[in-house]
């Protein structure tokens, strides 16, 4: 698979839980996912291997030895999290491990690791491990390139671990920024679009070059980890849309954008009692197939929104202004915004209860470009609107409130 996507220009960044094994009520038996024997109860992983010796459980100082105070960093970081049995990171064995497991993926292809549950680790433990990694695979990447590292640290302001506590060992994930911009596109609390224009290190995140940034993810689309009911998703695809627009086109933090499958949410005292549920499956418990629609969007139950049109068209247009300046921002103080990025590319939204109507300055060069929300460039024409840029880099916008997607974005290559 990661040859196949190598291949492709397509780079796979692994999910590495190197904090703990499993559960410690999780049996034993052969039912791990390789199908290699395990012992929870004695700790006993063979094929690591594993034993009692390379767990916390002497360090922990919780009755339980499960996290019971969050405002403790000692227990965050020694104890068990959900029963999950902690491994013991400050042993060079421990660390050897597991950085062995991260150099076969190096050898594999990957481009680097997404790191759960960092928050849980020492942030020297998890230097330690990452000062042992090779560097990427020369067939895919060019001589001395690190692998690429973001780090899954939950700080909302509020518990004495931060994500900056992190910075030295890569970037972490920035649970703020979707949180805030889901009340935003909401209009909850009295927040307005207007009050987007110092987005970012304004709003009290961390800074740019150090954040990963998302407005979902697998967890807290279903309610887990980080964010609560603010959180936008596929299941409202209208603001989702805008949302997902509005963060590919801002340069603040590095993006990744979510792909999701649906599952049948069924709602009991306001809380999802599927949230637990996993991909689409025959009855067997085998995953479905993704299948691909004829408009290219997905079937089966797969949402893939990577490949809806708006967002699949605001990814091209975050690789085309890349580098270039947050410029010409306007409001008009409620929920109509729009700002540029230099002379390569500007973007429209109105989430007012009212049209839009309006003459910005895009900071474009004169010329034709075609709507990348509504539609595209295909050859020398748009299959929808179409914006006239004039010799000033003025143009007119029109957008009603009632538009399926209420923003337009244009940039230099999708000029006519």
């Amino acid at each position: 698979m990661v040859t196949r996507c190598n291949n492709v220009g397509v780079h796979i960044y692994v999910d590495a839980v190197i904090n703990h094994m499993c559960g410690a009520n999780a049996g034993a038996g052969d039912h791990a996912t390789c199908g290699s024997y395990f012992n929870a109860k004695t700790k006993d992983f063979p094929a690591v291997p594993y034993s009692g010796w390379d767990f916390n459980d002497g360090k922990c100082k919780s009755r339980s030895g499960d996290i019971e105070n969050y405002h403790d960093i000692y227990q965050v970081r020694d104890c068990r999290l959900v029963s999950l049995l902690d491994l013991a990171l400050e042993k060079d064995y421990v660390r050897s491990k597991v950085a062995e497991y991260m150099n076969y993926l190096i050898d594999i292809g990957v481009a680097g690791f997404r790191i759960d549950a960092a928050k849980h680790m020492w942030p020297g433990d998890v230097k330690a491990i990452l000062d042992k990694l090779k560097d990427l695979n020369t067939k895919w990447f060019s001589a001395g390139t690190k692998p690429f590292i973001y780090q899954e640290v939950i700080d909302l302001g509020r518990e004495p671990i931060k994500g900056s506590d992190y910075f030295g060992n890569g970037r972490v994930t920035e649970f703020k920024y979707g949180a805030k911009l889901g009340t935003v596109i909401r209009k909850w609390n009295g927040e307005k679009m207007a009050y987007l224009k110092n987005w970012g290190e304004g709003w009290g995140f961390v800074p740019s070059d150090r954040a990963l940034v998302f407005v979902d993810n697998h967890d807290n689309q279903r309610g887990h980890g980080a964010g609560g009911a603010s959180i936008l998703t596929f299941w409202d695809p209208r603001p989702y849309k805008m949302a997902v627009g509005f963060m590919l086109a801002h340069p603040y933090g590095f993006t990744r954008v979510m792909s999701s499958f649906r599952w049948p949410r069924y709602f009991v005292d306001g809380r999802d009692v599927n949230d637990w549920m996993g991909p689409p499956s025959y009855s067997d418990g085998s995953t479905k197939p993704v299948t691909i629609n004829e408009d290219t969007t997905c079937g089966n139950d797969w949402v893939c929104e990577h490949r809806w049109r708006q967002i699949k068209n605001m990814v091209i247009f975050r690789n085309v202004v890349d580098g270039q300046p947050f410029s010409n921002w306007w409001d008009n103080g409620s929920n109509q915004v729009a700002f540029g990025r230099g002379n390569k590319g500007f973007i429209v939204f109105n989430n007012d209860d009212w049209s839009l109507n309006v003459a910005l300055q895009t900071g474009l060069p004169a010329g034709t470009y075609c709507d990348i929300i509504s539609g595209q460039k295909k050859g020398d024409y748009c299959t929808a609107v179409e914006v006239h840029v004039a010799a000033d880099g003025v143009a007119n916008f029109l957008i009603s409130n009632e538009n399926e997607d209420p923003f337009i974005a244009i940039h230099v290559d999708a000029k006519l």
